[in-house]
């Protein structure tokens, strides 16, 4: 699992907050919001690393967000690739970025002021069960990945298989994946960011359990973007809540 490349979203989200502004300043959607010139930077970066792999190791199925900013990082990667190495490639709906409702585009502090009554909604209650009028909790996404991990047991079983998407995508899928409850994703969540272009990884091992499971080999890996002198950022996407 990989989360997509800085965003202008990203950059944008910064420089409102700095400026304690009440709404972030991008006009696209956010399905339309593209890798900023960094984050094209660091999905080279990413490609290069996978693509340095042996050809027995490389992703042979691709599932990113059909968000523009996966997509695009996805891209770098597959414009590298032979295509006769893939068994597939898709855009999936379910790995979209968690939806926000009322209060897409908003800073933290824009949501204070704007929706108090939510804010503090959202402090009892918790981002994990939260969900903002038009909006998503957690819980929500975490349903709708579970889909995704039937159709990945029923359709590439065996396979390798890459998916590009974001922050809250890549915890929820560490949540199922890892058997987490709430308080040990939240942990992970206050923990830092998902960097930007960061790789999160398992693989079956047979002998856990009683018919084996995947086994952690990476989270949140950055040696691609070290490796090759490229800034590693770990910027909120839009628009995220604060952390609690």
């Amino acid at each position: 699992m990989v989360r997509h490349g800085q965003s202008a979203g990203n950059v944008a989200r910064d420089a409102a907050e700095a400026a304690a502004g009440l709404r972030i300043d991008i006009a696209e959607r956010d399905v339309d919001v593209p890798l900023s010139e960094l984050g094209e930077r660091q999905s080279r970066a990413l490609a290069e690393w996978f693509l340095q792999m042996p050809p027995e190791q490389r992703p042979n199925v691709v599932l990113h967000s059909p968000y523009i900013r996966a997509a695009q990082t996805a891209r770098f990667l597959l414009d590298r690739m032979d295509r006769d190495e893939l068994l597939a490639v898709h855009a999936d709906e379910r790995l979209r970025e968690k939806e926000f409702g009322v209060l897409d585009r908003l800073t933290t502090h824009g949501i204070a002021q704007q929706f108090p009554d939510l804010y503090e909604q959202r402090h009892h209650v918790g981002k994990f069960y939260f969900r903002p009028p038009g909006g998503e909790s957690w819980c929500d996404v975490i349903l709708r990945l579970r889909s995704v991990l039937d159709t990945v047991t029923r359709e590439y079983a065996g396979d390798r298989v890459l998916i590009v998407a974001h922050q809250v995508i890549v915890n929820c899928f560490r949540y199922l994946l890892e058997r987490m409850d709430e308080a040990a994703i939240l942990e992970q969540d206050r923990a830092g960011d998902v960097p930007n272009c960061s790789v999160t990884s398992y693989a079956f091992d047979p002998t856990l359990g009683k018919r084996g499971k995947l086994a952690v080999r990476l989270i949140n890996f950055v040696a691609p973007l070290e490796q090759t002198g490229t800034p590693v950022t770990a910027g909120k996407d839009i628009p995220a809540a604060p952390k609690a």
